[in-house]
């Protein structure tokens, strides 16, 4: 019996899937979403085409749901658009969370970052909406005027997917697609004045914050929208668990390293605060959240899949592996990939096992912190690299407690459908452990060195 139908609006590709009542997903289809463009920073793609994209992946799922209506949907954070109310013509392309143009109105208000974190849980960076739709409205000031009339709409994705799909009826987003706005009051869970006076974007103009759960709203193609995520939210609700001591490491295009906070008031400086979900009961779940950047990019070039973990701590050589910049709990855009000592005598293989060994200290590190101030128990590798088994090893080798790799196919779909479903989240979770083969004194021994390198460069 299908419990619940979900969609999931990816950046590279997007997907949609059935979960029966036992938690299990299937009929899985993917399409690639249309080609995003880049252009000096300006990462665009064309809204329309993503929008029948989805359409079609949805209707191949109904075609095989067995009658079931009920659809949890999951979205690409922060990526927008700019829409007529009266045609659904988009005014813009779909602009990417990747996009870049918003980094001058960061700039602006660096004075302000201590009371944008405190409001919003996160950094002042140009990958949220806000920055972004600011320089668009700044570059074209009849947009706004427009928008204050109520003719034009802006949103994320899933604001302009939902509207489509109710014919204009609902212009809403959940509270966890908001909380990544930089224009919401995670501890009221509504937008603040002060955070749209200082961006210069009017509140009227932006969508209804819906809880995340228990939406109920009815689709033009039959369906009932039931629940409505970010893609990282959703992936974290069907990995691991609310009240246990686990964590989540999720290893795909960046890595974000996650656990439900043991309680509403845990501050640790740097890392993110992330408001997961808000359930039908209007009750805010959030995580403390540390990010790695664009490590795929990093390890791109490299035979990384060749690694074995002997290849791991052979020398005295530490790495950072972050391109754009390392991320959560340090932000510090002037340090990229980075090497203690030259590297050109080294095989392409050693330089990956070094790159490895960045991911792997970068994670451990990550945890230690979130252990010493709530301890943990077991952590969870999710993603596709999570499948190198040297990562795997690395991790396991440098941490004080069991990991597991989740095997459960896509992650973020099953975390959907569940909260469609009203399933209770991990539900029926299928993970793998990772046992320590060999000697790990090496490679432990290699990080605690890392470790006081990494802080003497932070401090230089």
């Amino acid at each position: 019996m299908i419990s619940a139908i979900a969609l999931d609006l990816g950046t590279t590709s997007i997907k949609a899937g059935l979960l029966d009542s036992h938690g299990v997903l299937s009929h899985i289809v993917a399409h690639p979403a249309p080609k995003i463009s880049a252009n000096g920073g300006r990462y665009e793609s064309d809204a329309l085409a993503y929008a029948a994209i989805a359409d079609q992946a949805l209707e191949e799922c109904i075609a095989q749901a067995d009658g079931c209506k009920s659809l949890g949907l999951c979205s690409q954070r922060s990526s927008f658009l700019v829409w007529e109310q009266a045609s659904g013509k988009p005014l813009t392309p779909l602009i990417s969370w990747q996009d870049n143009r918003g980094a001058a109105s960061c700039e602006i208000l660096r004075a302000q970052e201590n009371a944008i974190r405190d409001l919003t849980g996160l950094p002042l960076t140009p990958y949220y909406f806000a920055p972004k739709l600011r320089a668009v409205l700044q570059d074209n000031p009849d947009l706004c005027i427009r928008l204050e009339r109520g003719e034009l709409l802006a949103g994320t994705l899933d604001s302009y997917m939902i509207w489509r799909w109710t014919g204009g009826q609902y212009f809403v987003t959940d509270a966890s697609m908001a909380a990544r706005t930089l224009l919401m009051d995670i501890r009221r869970q509504q937008w603040s004045p002060q955070l749209c006076e200082l961006f210069g974007i009017p509140s009227s103009i932006l969508p209804e914050i819906k809880p995340s759960a228990g939406l109920n709203l009815q689709l033009h193609n039959g369906l009932v929208l039931q629940a409505s995520v970010g893609d990282q939210s959703a992936a974290l609700i069907a990995s691991v668990s609310e009240g246990r001591a686990e964590a989540l490491v999720n290893l795909g295009t960046g890595c974000f390293v996650v656990r439900y906070l043991p309680y509403q008031e845990i501050a640790l400086d740097g890392y993110l605060r992330t408001l997961v979900y808000q359930d039908s009961a209007q009750h805010a779940h959030f995580a403390i959240e540390g990010t790695l950047n664009s490590i795929a990019a990093a390890l791109a070039p490299y035979p990384v899949g060749e690694c074995q973990i002997e290849d791991l701590a052979a020398d005295d050589i530490y790495c950072l592996a972050e391109p754009s910049g390392l991320g959560a709990p340090y932000f510090r855009n002037n340090i990229g990939i980075l090497f203690s000592r030259p590297i050109e005598h080294l095989t392409q293989r050693r330089v990956a096992g070094l790159l490895l060994e960045a991911v792997i200290f970068r994670i451990a590190r990550i945890l230690e912190d979130f252990h010493r101030e709530s301890a943990l128990e077991r952590v969870y590798l999710s993603g596709g690299l999570s499948e190198l088994a040297c990562l795997q090893q690395g991790i396991a080798r440098c941490v004080p407690f069991a990991v597991y790799r989740l095997v459960q196919p896509e992650s973020s779909l099953r975390g959907a459908a569940l909260l469609a479903a009203g399933m209770a989240p991990t539900y029926n979770r299928e993970s793998e452990r990772i046992e320590i083969a060999g000697n790990a004194d090496a490679l432990r021994e290699k990080y605690r060195h890392w470790k006081k390198w990494l802080d003497g460069l932070l401090t230089a």
